[in-house]
């Protein structure tokens, strides 16, 4: 494991993924000197035959989502989509952001899924396991391609990220919120810059999504802010002063995810942590347990998202009471029409059944 992170990147390893036959380590003997230097982003097709992906999760507010890219440059150490890359065979460590695959027929494969006649609409979520609007999202522009489809529907869709490029898309979300069809939310951990560059190394810094926010609202797009994730004894204390931030510039919603830390990632992020906060590491991971049952992570419904135990309720209420407190509602992102919904050149509408 390297002694110091890569510039612009998350983690410190490289780890093999949990499916591997085989695992290996570093070993550095001392002889060479030279500092390696940072990995390149590469960028694979991902050749998957759907874009919907539907779930049955009772503790999800949304049955499907979209979503354009497996990785993310953003870089995060605690992300808690990194271990999906172990079922690509690369690592859930620096591959996660730094192999990227993409979607290039992700728009026409949209349009073919939602033209069956079959096809019931409800709203879907996007860039939820990876964000949509990430740094090669720029030059790619396949997220904006598949707005541009759900806008052309009259899809309603409910969007997650923490880049400010979305802004871009303003052409597209404005008119959809106009008709009730979308809602955005702004993740956004802290407003400690340093500690931001840390965590989400190639994200928006904290100023940037809380204008993000401002403009989205102006432009009447719904917006909200996910504190996400909560990480005890690192941006705890900020849970309040984010959310009125948030308010402050247009956020109409606000919630919160307690840090997860599924697979490869019980490895990873405490790596992480001794490197960046070694005093206060053992606190964190000590609290942390305490909110997930003795364990570093649980995967049961209903307390994944937000852990269990006296200190889990305290940061649930605290929340809610700054929520209520600033008149921020904690459900508007998932009120989103569906009876607009039609397939282009069919000529009549499709209702939700």
């Amino acid at each position: 494991m390297k002694k110091r992170p890569f510039t612009g990147r998350g983690t410190l390893a490289n780890p093999v993924g949990r499916f591997a036959g085989e695992q290996r380590e570093t070993f550095d003997d001392g002889w060479w000197q030279e500092e390696e230097p940072a990995p390149l982003t590469r960028l694979l097709i991902d050749s998957a035959r759907t874009i919907i992906n539907y779930n049955d999760s009772p503790d999800l507010p949304f049955d499907r989502s979209i979503n354009p890219y497996r990785g993310c440059e953003h870089g995060c150490p605690y992300c808690f989509a990194r271990p999906t890359h172990s079922y690509l065979d690369l690592s859930p460590g620096l591959d996660f952001e730094s192999v990227i695959l993409h979607k290039p027929g992700g728009p026409e494969l949209l349009r073919r899924e939602l033209s069956r006649p079959n096809y019931r609409v409800a709203p879907v979520a996007l860039g939820i396991n990876t964000d949509g609007w990430q740094p090669l999202e720029k030059r790619l522009q396949l997220t904006r391609r598949l707005l541009a489809v759900l806008a052309e529907f009259n899809h309603p869709v409910s969007i997650v990220t923490k880049s400010a490029l979305i802004v871009r898309d303003l052409d597209l979300l404005a008119p959809m919120a106009a008709k009730g069809l979308v809602s955005v939310a702004i993740s956004l951990s802290t407003l400690e810059g340093e500690l931001a560059r840390r965590m989400e190394p190639r994200a928006a810094t904290p100023a940037r999504r809380l204008q993000t926010m401002q403009k989205l609202a102006g432009a009447g797009v719904p917006v909200g802010v996910l504190v996400a994730p909560v990480i005890p004894h690192l941006n705890d204390h900020e849970v309040e002063k984010v959310l009125q931030a948030a308010c402050e510039h247009g956020a109409s919603w606000g919630a919160h995810v307690l840090l997860r830390l599924p697979h490869e990632l019980k490895e990873l992020f405490p790596a992480w942590l001794e490197e960046n906060y070694p005093a206060r590491a053992a606190a964190v991971l000590r609290q942390l347990r305490e909110m997930r049952g003795g364990e570093l992570y649980e995967s049961a419904f209903g307390t994944r998202m937000g852990g269990q135990g006296i200190m889990a309720q305290l940061l649930a209420r605290r929340v809610r009471a700054a929520c209520t407190r600033l008149g921020m509602d904690d459900g508007e992102q998932w009120r989103l029409r569906s009876d607009l919904f039609r397939v282009p050149g069919r000529g009549e509408q499709q209702q939700l059944f």
